[in-house]
């Protein structure tokens, strides 16, 4: 299956781009880095700090090596995102997207875009967090409105949007499994008099030096809590997840697929 990483030189497209190497089943054929960068022209290998040279050029048009790949894998920004989602769909390429931060106009972009390309999107990669979102739903339905939730959320300095795209979805498909929607019933954050209101989710955010990230849903009913928690020690298995998933697309025709297909969920 032939790749091109966008953004090979970020926290993200460079460990995907190390775990694509090591792949068999994979083939790096361009890095897209943003306009103007100093490494633009240089080989992938060395950009992403693999240590070798593939013999694979890290470019800064999209467009001049989109049709040498089966799949591209993008964890940029979300502007950026858009333009990539808008030449895959042009191409006909199967396309990865692990950016988060789209409103809602923009995010049926991407549900438009499936109607012609395999599209996966994921506010996460992590294996362990897409079961984690099977427990949830599980204990939601289970306890309906019987416990207020809140959801804590920690990451970086550095990470723009709050909620994170991981907590959204995780608030989602604890709406959807009491039968509502999570812009009916999410709150975010308290100050002053504030009582809960019952069946609402509740959000917190942290952002603190380089936590990579970490997640906890409290279930909390009278005399006791239950508590679901995701912590990631480095970005390693978000890589090791988008590889997986791109290699998911393969042979697949066009539509919306999630991590939870991915893992037969």
């Amino acid at each position: 299956m032939k790749v091109i990483v966008i953004g090979p030189r970020g926290k993200m497209g460079k460990l995907i781009t190390q775990v694509a190497a090591e792949r068999d089943d994979m083939e790096l054929v361009a890095g897209v880095a943003p306009a103007g960068r100093d490494y633009v022209g240089q080989d992938l290998g060395m950009v992403a700090l693999i240590g070798r040279n593939l013999g694979v050029p890290v470019v800064d048009d999209l467009a001049a090596v989109i049709d040498d790949c089966d799949v591209i894998i993008d964890f940029s920004t979300r502007e950026n995102a858009l333009k990539v989602l808008d030449l895959a769909v042009k191409h006909g390429k199967a396309l990865v997207c692990g950016t988060t931060g789209f409103s809602e106009e923009e995010f049926a972009r991407f549900k438009e875009a499936a109607k012609t390309i395999p599209m996966l999107y994921a506010a996460n990669t992590s294996k362990l967090v897409n079961i984690m979102n099977k427990l949830l739903e599980m204990v939601t339905k289970t306890l309906g409105e019987d416990a207020d939730i809140e959801i804590l959320e920690m990451h970086d300095q550095w990470k723009k949007d709050a909620p994170s795209g991981t907590s959204k979805e995780m608030g989602e498909i604890m709406a959807h499994a009491m039968g509502k929607e999570l812009s009916d019933i999410a709150v975010y954050g308290r100050e002053g008099e504030s009582p809960r209101e019952k069946g609402t989710i509740g959000y917190h955010s942290l952002r603190a030096g380089n936590i990579p990230s970490s997640h906890t849903v409290f279930f909390g009913c009278m005399g006791e809590r239950l508590e679901i928690t995701h912590h990631t020690y480095n970005w390693e298995c978000f890589a090791r997840g988008a590889c997986d998933c791109a290699a998911y697309l393969e042979d697949k025709g066009p539509g919306l697929y999630s991590v939870q297909d991915v893992l037969n969920l």
